[in-house]
């Protein structure tokens, strides 16, 4: 078995997700429930069909027993990897590799989060993170976690190659334009350079409209099969490539802090899927912070490095611009309720079937997905292909 005999081998057959925004009344684990559910009946089957279950969580070491006693399903294959915010990107290819070992035949990937509205909320599990996760070079310095260390590379990155705080912004204005186009997005309203530039500052040199929105939701995807997913109920979204890499956990342990992981990730699901950027109809990335999109862009292919300020100014990844990205708003504009991952492969899917309404990529049959964990620690890259694309 080779990556490269794998390739569409699985497809994506359901997606579902509940309680964007705010899930007022509930906990992390019933909105996850809502969006299995939604997920597994847009494929057409029921939970009894799920025997693999792939899913994770930044409040429970343990989060696959609970999940699995919860649903009322007995898996028999578990994936659990805690990778932060890439970890349900890189939940593919080993759901992949399970799936055609036959050592299950539908895997649920599914998460939940109630960060906003819970009483044990995001600024609680981040102190709580400094005991449970050490970060011996840099916690003693008492950082604003994430964005500090974002901020830092955003930094670095203006430095080096002269980007500009309106090139950076330029990237939340992209994003906010994509979600006006998206009834489920958080944040509908205008949104212009002048607004991002003047927005509240948090952490030099990114303002609040740098940083990704803190939301509730759930979201969740189900994997079959390829010649099964034919057989369904949606149109099926193919798995042509994916990979992970890991280069760092703190910030202060990167190499160069203009460099990611996913210049490693990417070529490697780009080899497998037998593709190249210039094949990519619509690109969603990890935007936890607008320094995020011009990184990755940079080191997924899209454009040299450095030049990704070039490449979104003037709306170069907004609609109408030269590569759609982040359709739905993004974490920035959209939905973020800790780790957005699983957000990336639910538009993804959504573009490829042409179900995205107002704010559909005509023609989309290639989708590159971009998972990011951590302070820009875990990259994750997958290639999702079309109907069309088997």
């Amino acid at each position: 078995m080779s990556l490269e005999s794998l390739r569409g081998q699985v497809a994506i057959a359901g997606v579902g997700h509940a309680g964007l925004g705010e899930a007022h009344g509930y906990t992390e684990m019933e909105v996850l429930a809502q969006a299995a559910l939604r997920a597994v009946a847009d494929a057409g089957l029921t939970m009894r069909d799920i025997d693999g279950l792939a899913t994770c969580s930044s409040s429970a070491t343990m989060w696959s027993m609970p999940v699995a006693e919860y649903l009322g399903i007995r898996p028999r294959y578990i994936e659990a990897t805690m990778l932060g915010g890439s970890s349900f990107v890189s939940h593919l290819l080993p759901s992949v590799m399970a799936l055609m070992s036959g050592q299950c035949n539908a895997v649920l990937v599914c998460y939940g989060s109630t960060q906003k509205t819970a009483v044990f909320g995001r600024k609680e599990g981040v102190k709580a993170r400094t005991l449970l996760d050490p970060q011996p070079f840099e916690h003693p310095y008492s950082p604003l976690q994430p964005v500090t260390s974002y901020a830092l590379a955003a930094a670095r990155h203006m430095h080096q190659y002269g980007t500009t705080r309106e090139q950076l912004a330029e990237v939340a204005v992209a994003a906010r334009a994509w979600a006006r186009l998206n009834p489920e997005a958080a944040m509908r309203d205008p949104l212009s350079i002048e607004d991002v530039l003047a927005s509240r500052p948090v952490s030099d040199p990114l303002t609040v409209r740098d940083c990704c929105l803190v939301t509730d939701g759930g979201g969740a995807y189900v994997m079959v099969r390829a010649d099964r997913a034919r057989q369904l109920k949606q149109p099926p979204v193919y798995v042509l490539g994916s990979a992970t890499a890991v280069w760092n956990r703190q910030i202060s342990s990167m190499e160069d802090l203009t460099v990611t992981a996913a210049a490693e990730s990417g070529k490697r699901a780009l080899a497998m899927a037998g593709v190249g950027v210039g094949d990519v109809d619509v690109a969603e990335v990890y935007d936890a912070f607008t320094i995020n999109t011009l990184l990755f862009l940079e080191d997924l292919g899209f454009c040299r490095k450095g030049e990704g300020g070039a490449f979104v100014q003037g709306g170069g990844i907004a609609p109408g611009g030269r590569l759609p990205v982040n359709t739905n708003g993004g974490g920035l504009s959209c939905v973020h309720p800790g780790m957005y991952g699983i957000f990336l492969v639910i538009e993804a899917v959504r573009q490829l079937r042409a179900q995205a309404g107002d704010r559909q990529v005509r023609g989309a049959d290639i989708a590159l997905v971009h998972g990011n964990g951590g302070t820009l620690s875990s990259q994750s890259t997958a290639i999702l292909g079309g109907p069309a694309t088997r």
